[in-house]
């Protein structure tokens, strides 16, 4: 015999539940569908249309009962314990699934406070790493401490900073989307004929990355002994070879004409013609990456430390550090300067405001790895992050906040790079170099170039005329037509 599942009496008018599959008494199932509108065992959305008669042995029901007898009451009795049977079976429901909220909220509840304890245990060991480090500034060579031993982490920009880069975003902004491709540009059949036509020999080993200077004429690279180099385009040479005894070279940026480099001993020195210009000493550990400010005034570091750092480069000074959860591995700002992108140790890419010091968005990891390289797209709308150890190009939309494009290239990569136009992502790896091309009138991607030529990093030149990619053995390939 088939019981009811709200009841548990046998059913005088059996229907089942399409969505549940569980047998009920119509009248019981029918009132808690117009109450709940929802199947009672499962939950799922239910109604009347969904349930299904089933056939049993025909019962003589007697004639309606009148309120003056015996019968009358019984069917009274009957449907007071009807309406008695759904109650309790309501708040048996209710009673789970209070009792699951209640283990969630102390699950979250207690996860929190072990977050808390974390926090509050990172922040107390860096403010006391940071009490013992002091930021040095050395114009001409001479290296001095500028009496600023330690900065509160999260400490507010002075107003003067706020304005410059509210003043160089709204600059950018205006004239980003009415700037057409420049006519001389190299275009997608141009790059597909691209084949190696100079190569130099850096003399360095361990170099990790390249830097290009806002001409695209000069390339900096650094070497695991701290030397520094500057590959000149034009000329097919290094023209600039520098020593800074400040460690190995990790990562480096061009500030105007002056190039600066982050260092293994947590350093990030800026220098000009050899000379150094300033140093800062604000890591507690290696500085993995640097990134210059769109208006050449400003400076950003990230460290191992967790942390991001930005620099004053006209008055030689630390404005503030934030800390965050995860070392971070490389550093890029968006084109317009309002917001600074930190790849992590997690494969996280971390979005920041520059203006607040706040996180704004975290792309979640695709891969439980270090974020090899970042690179914004000149529109302003693109990132391209790519992951140590995986062949997997992501390109978010910050638009949108979601992934856009994922391109696999073919190889581990190492480097990535957009162009000025914002049509061409280089990407390298040992398993050599490739350009993936976006065209905007069909909105399909496609690969001009591939290259079995391994590398570690890879830029572009001016006018996209020629890529550079500084290879595995210390040498930088140039491609061109």
């Amino acid at each position: 015999m088939v019981l009811c599942a709200i009841s548990g009496e046998a059913p005088e008018q059996p229907v089942a539940s399409r969505k549940s599959g569980n047998v009920f008494e119509r009248r019981l199932i029918e009132a808690y569908i117009s109450e709940n509108g929802t199947d009672p065992v499962n939950g799922e959305e239910l109604s009347v249309d969904d349930l299904i008669d089933l056939k049993q042995s025909r019962l003589v029901k007697p004639r309606p009962p009148t309120l003056t007898s015996i019968p009358a009451l019984l069917s009274s009795f009957q449907n007071e314990w009807d309406a008695l049977v759904l109650e309790t079976f309501q708040l048996k429901q209710q009673l789970a699934e209070t009792r699951q909220e209640l283990s969630t909220a102390l699950y979250y509840n207690d996860s929190a406070q072990r977050v808390i304890a974390r926090l509050q245990k990172e922040r107390d060991e860096a403010r006391d790493a940071l009490s013992r480090v002091s930021v040095t500034a050395a114009p001409n060579g001479a290296s001095h401490t500028n009496g600023d031993a330690m900065q509160v982490d999260g400490q507010e920009l002075p107003d003067e900073i706020v304005a410059k880069v509210e003043d160089t975003q709204q600059k950018l902004m205006a004239t980003r989307r009415k700037r057409p491709v420049p006519e001389d540009w190299a275009t997608g059949d141009a790059i597909a004929s691209y084949d190696i036509k100079a190569t130099a020999d850096t003399q360095f080993t361990g170099a990790k990355s390249l830097a290009v200077d806002e001409t695209g004429d000069f390339f900096l690279c650094g070497d695991s002994d701290g030397a520094v180099g500057i590959y000149d385009l034009k000329q097919a040479a290094f023209t600039t070879r520098s020593n800074l005894g400040a460690g190995a070279v990790l990562h480096g940026a061009w500030a105007k004409d002056k190039p600066v480099v982050a260092t293994s001993s947590g350093a990030v020195v800026v220098t000009q013609e050899g000379t150094v210009q300033a140093k800062f000493q604000q890591h507690a550990g290696p500085a993995t990456a640097v990134a210059v400010h769109p208006s050449n005034d400003l400076l950003a570091s990230a460290g191992i430390d967790k942390s991001y750092v930005l620099y004053d480069l006209q008055q030689t000074k630390v404005l503030t550090q934030v800390f965050s959860d995860y070392e971070l591995t490389t550093i890029a700002f968006h084109p317009d300067g309002h917001l600074l992108a930190a790849g992590t140790s997690d494969g996280s890419t971390l979005l920041y405001d520059i203006k607040t010091s706040q996180l704004a968005h975290t792309f979640a990891a695709s891969a439980a790895a270090p974020v090899s390289g970042l690179s914004f797209s000149e529109n302003g709308t693109w990132l391209a992050s790519s992951t140590q150890g995986q062949s997997a190009v992501t390109i978010y939309d910050l638009r949108k906040l979601n992934v856009l494009k994922t391109l696999d290239v073919g190889t581990a990569v190492t480097g990535v790079s957009w162009d000025y136009t914002g049509q061409f992502l280089a990407a390298c790896g040992p398993g050599g170099v490739v350009v993936s091309q976006y065209s905007k009138s069909t909105k399909a991607w496609s690969e001009p170039l591939r290259k079995a030529i391994g590398a570690v990093d890879v830029k572009w030149g001016a006018n996209a005329k020629s890529l550079v990619a500084l290879t595995g053995e210390g040498a930088v390939s140039v491609f061109g037509a």
